[in-house]
């Protein structure tokens, strides 16, 4: 055990007595700024129960009014991290980062944020209020400590209601509201290979819980009582549209659902068993079991009473806290909030009512308790809250508005409805029978006019002479413009936080032109933070007042380059002297500044490869690659790489498939048939890939461009040469296709198809372009894609024959090519072109400016595809046929040893071949790695190891060296003149990658590097992390003639350190115990100066 290690077992233990005596260890160590608080006896004590979004937002607002600050507040919360944005928590798996969803800032080890510390709050965490005394005004929460309070906010929300299902005792069965049960499951599904569950609930709650649940990559099926999901919100139909999106994604939709038990494992059926959840058992006639192996219960709410009924607060009869138009419960002194408070007999279930407790709650507690005049002409009153809500919901766009669902008895009421079942949009709005007032609506599918449809439903305001205008969503009326902001500074844009567009402008003149960005105006205003719906307005007003002040949104590509990439691309492809722009040194010396960063330098490789099409790794541009692009492969779990042979419209020859099965067996790679119709092997070291290639490129397979920005694959059916339905022969299309534009670098990867006929079975609609076969041609569609956020692409041209769409696209993607922003698809981009000029929103643009050549620029446009088809060349033959390139593979520079994959993480068996195994989660052991200290070897005994030559190390990019069984990388800074030696291995997950990430500086001059996996950033001087708390171990470099010298411990005491075998990810992360070995005594004995005291 290394010295240190002693000292840290020592300060645990003191750690384990504190705590054994009843003291907890956060206590211990925050003792002077209790006594601090508790002795400010002349201030009065606000204590709020319950450290969740409302509880947070009404002490942020208290702090606000607090001006003379003349009240102490303390907040208990029973959770072991400060509050968090529950409306967001199915993002969660987004990160797995707790504090993307943190109310204040990054959480530490503790689970606190700066923000209590700074704003004298008292914060009680893993400390559950166990009983209040209203008599003796005292709150005590489970840890025993017992406070004072002057005043008591409830502040405790509500729990998943539960219904009495026979079961629901059983492992396997969750509840849906925290981080801690998201957790939970994750594990579960992992230890007991979940396959499908079940979700129990198809509200809002439950959708949530069902993407949280496919999210894991578990079969999804929603159970819900009422004949149609989300029965308070939307009507058949639009239950109608919603069903069809989430069955679309794969969930299961199972409506008018009576559960009968959860049935365990043993067949069992009652309330005691303990056996797993293994189907579900249904009431319904002729309904079989349900096989699932967890359930998921989010079928609504209770509110969290129990510490009120224990008192004499008065409680409604079916929960919560009785509350007044103040918030005043029956007893003096107490207030709730939330969904804890039952307010004119009704408990309110969403944020943005929350909040507006909070922020009424506060005004009165500051002018009642506190003793503030507030100048305000009327006494603050929750009255009611507007229940209207818009929401992304696995997908699909769901907003209601007004009275959506009128009484049976009105007949003041006449409806319009939209149903569109093919595109699946629903819209019903509800005017009054005169039509002259919109009374309500629900929007399924498309909800892209939802802001303008709220404020006359809520606000009124005076309808279009035909209000049928109104019905059509924006998708059908060609209109993809972004929705017309109202001017008006009362009207509400961020509904779950009730801000102004008034005040998000009042934001952005305090900030000033220089410091409004649209983090810091979400920040001060608070718009934007809840669900996070409204972040387009606020972006757009952010964007018309920086207008008005003389400013503008910022769209430079980075800090090195005040431009766009379209201005920098129009620049480099106008410039009266090419030679002068051929290189991101001379771009970069005439159009910007600084060392450039992982940012601009993929971005300016791309227009380069875009405008000349060199050899991507030659003349120093593979210091300008992304992660990928460097390598000629993707890189993966654990710093394997991916091989993607291209598959030209997914025709291959049986010997092309024979070599492709040799060479996996051969290197153990790990096979897949993807969904674009071709092989992708996964576990390739590095310095194998150069013999990987070439074995593959001796039966003429080329490279699939699967790790660059370029086009990936054109799918194709077979068409007219196999299926009795079609009309053209799409494979032979697909391959000419996929032939010409191979290899082409765009803003971002592009995927095409072509289907023979209208069955349109290759998915043509859902590309960047595709082409869907005709009796007469083809018809091309464009600007479409699936992922995240799908799109539908639009007709561009009907019945055109092959050169004619050939044509087209040429000028289509060169377009594009030229005029897009960096990473953007062609889906986005071509929404935000201008209208045609006689309406028709931007495929009419497209249509004038490729077919009828509007701008006059279709010739440069033709010349420019047709320079880069004709200067095609396979990247990966032309490394293979030149040494000085596949050099460039090889793992270490100053050694032909290799370490394999294996040496650096476990490969484990699966389904009859191997994978890497998973990684931690962030904070687990294996994760975010950290020395001691981060000067470890300060004590050590040095010398200078001679490392290679200064030839060796190729100019402004990292190379790995091996230092006995220790990874290092070293940076040939040639731009700045200088060079540095790290740790090879990435702190954060244990990857040994940090020499293929990007070397740049930052706008204050510090020399860095970007983990090529998730782009952390570090100091290449210091080791320091730029964007976070890791550090990397740095040695010193020096230059001797031709020889690069790193100054370094001796071997065995940078193993013990950073010794690949000792830092290698294993599924059972269990270390290496060296106690009482010949390994320890030489370590121990190789620390030089060094005295352990133990008191």
């Amino acid at each position: 055990m290394k010295a240190s290690a002693l000292a840290l077992l020592f300060i645990a233990q003191l750690v384990a007595d504190v705590d054994s005596f009843g003291i907890k260890s956060s206590q211990f160590t925050r003792n002077t700024q209790l006594r601090a608080t508790n002795g400010e006896s002349d201030k009065k004590r606000v204590v709020v129960i319950g450290n969740g979004m409302v509880g947070q937002r009404f002490m942020e607002n208290l702090i606000d009014l607090d001006t003379d600050k003349k009240c102490v507040i303390s907040t208990f919360c029973e959770e072991p991290r400060a509050a968090y944005n529950r409306v967001k928590l199915t993002s969660y798996f987004e990160t797995r980062n707790p504090s993307a969803l943190s109310m204040t800032s990054e959480f530490d080890d503790e689970g606190r944020t700066p923000w209590y510390e700074e704003n004298n709050v008292e914060l009680f965490l893993n400390d559950k209020v166990v009983s209040v005394d209203t008599k003796s005004k005292t709150v005590t929460g489970a840890s025993g400590k017992t406070i004072d309070y002057d005043v008591a906010v409830f502040a405790t929300g509500s729990f998943p209601f539960v219904p009495p299902i026979p079961g629901k005792q059983r492992p396997g069965v969750f509840v849906y509201r925290t981080i801690e049960d998201l957790e939970a499951m994750l594990a579960y599904v992992k230890e007991n290979n979940v396959k499908s569950a079940a979700v129990i609930g198809g509200g809002l709650l439950g959708l949530e819980a069902a993407k949280a649940v496919a999210d894991m990559k578990v079969e999804s099926h929603i159970i819900e009582f009422a004949p149609i999901l989300m029965c308070r919100q939307i009507d058949q139909g639009g239950h109608d549209a919603l069903v069809g999106k989430i069955e679309e994604m794969g969930l299961k939709v199972h409506c008018g659902a009576r559960t009968e038990s959860f049935v365990g494992e043993n067949g069992s059926t009652d309330m005691e068993d303990m056996s797993p959840v293994s189907a579900l058992r249904f009431s319904n006639e002729d309904w079989d079991d349900l096989e699932v192996q967890m359930v998921v219960v989010s079928a609504g709410i209770k509110p969290r009473d129990e510490l009120a009924r224990g008192t004499d607060i008065a409680v409604g009869e079916r929960g919560g806290i009785v509350v007044d138009e103040q918030l005043k419960t029956s007893v003096d002194g107490t207030y709730a909030i939330g969904e804890i408070a039952l307010y004119n007999n009704f408990i309110y279930g969403l944020i943005a009512p929350g909040y507006d407790m909070a922020g009424v709650c506060s005004k009165v507690v500051a002018q009642e308790e506190l003793g503030y005049d507030l100048g305000l002409k009327e006494t603050p009153a929750f009255t009611g809250a507007d229940l209207s809500t818009k929401l992304k919901l696995l997908g699909c766009d769901v907003a209601s508005f007004g009275e959506n669902q009128p009484n049976p008895d009105d007949q003041d009421v006449s409806n319009l409805v939209w149903n569109d079942p093919i595109g699946g949009i629903y819209r019903k709005l509800i005017f009054n029978k005169a039509g002259t007032r919109l009374r309500g609506g629900i929007l399924v599918g498309d909800a892209s006019d939802y802001s303008k449809l709220h404020k006359l439903a809520v606000q009124g305001g005076e309808l279009p002479e035909n209000p049928a205008m109104l019905l059509a969503p924006a998708s059908a009326r060609g209109d993809v413009k972004e929705e017309e902001l109202s001017e008006d500074p009362n009207a509400q844009i961020c509904s779950c936080n009730d801000v102004t567009r008034g005040q998000i402008a009042d934001t952005i003149k305090e900030l000033g032109v220089d410091r409004a960005s649209l983090k810091e105006v979400k920040t001060c205003s608070k718009a934007g933070t809840g669900c996070g719906g409204c972040e387009p307005d606020v972006k757009l007003i952010l964007k018309q007042e920086l207008e008005k002040l003389g400013g503008s949104l910022s769209n430079h590509l980075c800090e090195h380059f005040p431009l766009s990439r379209p201005e920098l691309m129009a620049l480099v492809r106008t410039d009266a002297d090419p030679t002068s722009v051929d290189s991101f040194e001379k771009i970069l010396h005439k159009h910007g500044h600084g060392d450039g960063c992982e940012i601009c330098k993929p971005a300016v490789a791309s227009i380069l490869a875009s405008t000349y099409n060199g050899v991507i790794l030659d003349e120093g541009r593979d210091a300008l690659q992304d992660t990928n692009d460097r390598s000629l492969a993707n890189m993966q779990r654990g710093g394997s790489y991916s091989v993607v042979p291209r598959v030209p419209g997914g025709e291959i020859t049986p010997e092309q498939l024979i070599q492709m099965g040799k060479t996996a067996k051969k290197y153990n790679l790990y096979s897949k048939i993807t969904g674009a119709q071709r092989i992708d092997f996964f576990g390739a070291s590095k310095y194998q890939l150069p013999d990987i290639w070439e074995e593959l490129g001796s039966v003429g397979l080329e490279s699939g461009h699967a790790y660059g920005k370029a086009l990936r694959t054109v799918k194709s059916c077979v068409g007219s040469t196999w299926c009795r339905f079609g009309v053209q022969d799409s494979v032979g299309f697909a391959i000419r296709v996929e032939n010409r534009y191979k290899g082409v670098r765009s803003p971002h990867k592009m995927k095409s198809a072509v289907s023979g006929c209208v069955r349109e079975c290759a998915e043509a609609q859902g590309k960047d372009f595709g082409m869907i076969a005709t009796e007469n041609g083809y018809n091309l569609y464009v600007g479409g894609n699936g992922g995240v956020n799908p799109v539908h692409a639009q007709l561009l041209a009907t019945d055109i024959d092959e050169d004619t769409v050939i044509k087209y696209l040429d000028r289509y993607i060169m377009y594009y090519i030229l005029t897009a922003d960096r990473l953007e698809r062609t889906a986005p981009w071509q929404a935000k072109l201008p209208s045609g000029k006689n309406g028709g929103g931007p495929i009419e643009h497209l249509k004038e400016v490729i077919i009828e050549d509007s701008l006059g620029i279709c010739e440069e446009l033709d010349r420019r595809m047709q320079y880069l088809v004709d200067t095609y060349h396979d990247e990966w033959a032309e490394v293979v046929k030149d040494p000085a390139r596949r050099a460039k593979f090889k793992q270490f520079v100053n050694t032909d040893e290799v370490q394999t994959r294996e040496e650096m993480i476990e490969f484990i068996d699966q389904r009859g071949q191997v994978r890497p195994t998973d990684w931690a989660s962030d904070g687990q052991p294996q994760t975010n790695w950290k020395p001691d200290t981060i000067d470890v070897f300060s004590r050590s005994e040095k010398s200078w190891v001679n490392v290679g030559k200064t030839s060796d190390f190729a100019p402004n990019v990292g190379s790995a060296i091996l230092y006995g069984d220790t990874q290092l990388a070293v940076f040939n800074n040639a731009q700045r003149g200088e060079w540095y030696c790290t740790q090879n291995m990435c702190p954060h997950k244990q990857a040994f990658v940090l020499s293929q990430g990007i070397i740049g500086g930052t706008a204050d001059g510090i020399a860095k590097v970007a983990c090529p996996l998730h782009k952390k950033q570090f100091g290449l001087a210091d080791g320091k992390q730029l964007d976070g708390d890791l550090a990397l171990i740095t040695f010193p470099v020096k230059i001797e003639g031709d020889d690069v010298l790193v100054e370094l411990p001796s071997q065995i005491e940078v193993d013990a350190i950073l010794g690949t075998s000792g830092l290698r990810v294993q599924s059972s992360c269990n270390g290496m115990d060296i106690s009482g070995t010949d390994l320890e005594s030489e370590i121990l004995n190789g620390v030089r100066n060094t005295t352990l005291t133990v008191v």
